[in-house]
């Protein structure tokens, strides 16, 4: 089964993608090549259904043994990056990726830095020394460009209160509201791995769209590579679900100035324009603490760090009592200054 591996032309070592010169380069010697002139050997190689399904490394000859989900990994006797082309062509081939920015070194500096801002994590957990493992992860997506077609009736009030002589009056008009609105949304992120959490890779967001390039497989040398679980049409009614609370929020723009609105009828049309196919920069980071196992990721592009740490209850009590006591000091102060005292 074909695999890819780049080789340094100078000295004969694998080469990895560099995240920060966005070059393929040799650890050994330095060389770095050009990502864009290198020949694409996705378009070079034919593929049969019906081939058994074994990778061999070409450094090593070992047998690679993945999860069928892999697209991309590393040896596990030599450590060479590996690209397992047959799971990156046809229909799951991906348009376009977001190369890491961040390193390893980067995200462990940033990941410790983020622990330590954790005001209400236990002392131990602060010092960020107990990371199992972090691996540099593109994670499939399915950009989505939906159009909708949203129609709106709703009951609305304007409530004006006033007096006239010794007399308070209360007006109420009412309102029948219609709208026909249209709403377009373009590149609304779906990320299509059964492993990943979607809660997850939805807080990730946002990923830096200026750094989508067309996709070509150094970018994933050194890396792990998922190939997509769900197609487009089964996560549709995911995405629509996703950008309801958005339109929601434009209907209520638009019907802004009214006392009240109460929605009698509300119907959305929601249609998929294109949906492409893209790989995502995540490291996932596990750590353990306690004997418990904690999981984050972090978003390769911008550093971002997402995940549920544990929380000290002591800490979180000595916040409240200090919350309640600040409360408390408050009161009595407006309550002595009310009756007479002074500073």
């Amino acid at each position: 089964m074909p695999v890819i591996e780049y080789k340094c032309q100078s000295c004969g070592s694998g080469m990895v993608f560099d995240s920060e010169t966005e070059t393929l380069s040799c650890p050994s010697c330095g060389r770095k090549d050009n990502i864009e002139q290198i020949p694409d050997p996705l378009k070079q190689q034919v593929f049969s259904e019906d081939e058994a399904r074994e990778y061999h490394c070409t450094s090593c000859g070992a047998v690679i043994m993945t999860d069928p989900e892999t697209s991309a990994t590393t040896c596990s006797f030599c450590g060479s990056a590996v690209i397992l082309s047959d799971r990156l062509t046809g229909s799951l081939a991906p348009a376009m990726v977001i190369p890491f920015s961040v390193s390893k070194e980067e995200a462990m500096k940033a990941f410790k830095k983020w622990c330590r801002n954790g005001l209400l994590t236990p002392s131990g957990f602060m010092t960020a020394d107990r990371i199992k493992g972090m691996t540099g992860i593109y994670v499939p997506f399915w950009l989505y460009d939906l159009n909708n077609q949203v129609e709106v009736h709703a009951h609305a009030t304007k409530v004006r209160i006033y007096t006239s002589g010794d007399y308070e009056y209360t007006e109420t008009q009412h309102f029948d509201v219609y709208r026909k609105i249209r709403l377009n949304y373009v590149k609304v992120p779906i990320d299509a791995s059964e492993k990943m959490n979607d809660a997850l890779m939805d807080k990730l967001e946002p990923f830096p769209y200026e750094h989508l390039k067309e996709f070509k497989t150094p970018y994933l040398a050194g890396y792990i590579a998922e190939k997509y679980s769900f197609d487009d049409k089964a996560l549709f009614p995911r995405v629509k679900d996703k950008i309801r609370e958005y339109i929601d929020s434009y209907i209520a723009s638009t019907v802004s100035g009214y006392t009240s609105v109460s929605y009698t009828d509300k119907q959305i049309d929601t249609t998929p324009k294109q949906a492409k196919y893209c790989l995502f920069p995540v490291w996932m980071i596990n750590y353990d603490f306690h004997k418990s196992d904690y999981t984050f990721a972090m978003n390769g592009q911008t550093g971002k760090v997402v995940g549920k740490p544990p929380i000290s209850k002591a800490k979180v009590a000595a916040w409240f009592a200090g919350v309640f006591g600040v409360s408390l000091l408050s009161l009595k102060l407006i309550s002595w200054m009310m009756g007479g005292g002074f500073l």
